[in-house]
């Protein structure tokens, strides 16, 4: 049999399905998987796109590279996709990003001025219809300005996208990986409401601690008097000092 011989579409389909959740769950990046493989990331991709299907001699490279079987996978794998995200989201698992589930408190800079820490809640959970991650703001003094979205993880970056478009607005929190005690420190980018009507872009470090880890938290704006503050503001502190964002100029 040729090595150019294409799989069937179904089987091909099948097989993108089973390598997408391959490398969500390694957190493995399409282009160590094309240079293990010895492919060209241009092949790759189409392929997982479906722009072209898997030819046998692709399909045998890649199974060699994961050290797994993929030519035995059923279409049925494609039905397996409402716990895959999708590709535009990082087509992560829910078994690899579990650990991301719950509630946090959120800290972040009050644009109010002063010194003061600006606290809420952020959940995040499974879509099982979206079939993905999404976040949702909760026990904000600004109610009105609460936040939900989708979530994306790409593993080219290893980062987490806290991601709202509402109608085309955008507004979003770029969180890095979780500290050894599990914090998610990042940046949001977001905007402030001023005077009447008016939004200036913003960017201000934030935080994200599991409420399970926080001892009776506080919500709202949290001045110096507060006895949390100390805690709460060093979060802040800590983005900044060593380095988890970078504004320009420095």
């Amino acid at each position: 049999m040729s090595g150019e011989v294409d799989l069937p579409s179904d089987q091909s389909q099948a097989v993108a399905g089973m390598i997408r959740e391959e490398l969500a769950r390694r957190r493995m990046s399409r282009q160590k998987l094309a240079d293990d493989a010895k492919i060209s990331i241009s092949t790759l991709e189409k392929a997982l796109s479906g722009k072209r299907s898997f030819t046998l001699a692709t399909t045998i490279r890649l199974e060699q590279a994961l050290d797994i079987s993929l030519r035995g996978a059923k279409a049925a794998v494609v039905g397996a996709s409402p716990g895959l995200a999708p590709d535009h989201l990082g087509a992560y698992s829910r078994a690899a990003t579990q650990w991301l589930e719950g509630e946090y408190l959120t800290l972040r800079p009050s644009f109010e001025g002063g010194e003061a820490v600006y606290a809420y809640c952020t959940a995040i959970g499974w879509d099982e219809g979206a079939s993905h991650l999404v976040f949702r703001e909760s026990s904000r003094m600004d109610g009105a300005f609460t936040q939900s979205g989708a979530v994306s993880l790409p593993n080219q970056s290893g980062h987490i996208y806290l991601v709202t478009n509402d109608h085309g607005q955008h507004r979003m929190a770029v969180l890095g990986r979780p500290t050894i005690t599990g914090e998610l420190y990042g940046m949001l980018c977001t905007l402030q409401v001023g005077q009447g009507a008016h939004l200036t872009p913003a960017a201000t470090a934030i935080a994200l601690i599991n409420l399970g880890r926080v001892t009776a938290p506080a919500f709202g704006r949290i001045g110096p008097d507060h006895p949390q503050y100390g805690e709460y503001n060093g979060h802040l502190r800590k983005i900044m000092s060593q380095g988890f964002v970078r504004f320009f100029p420095s």
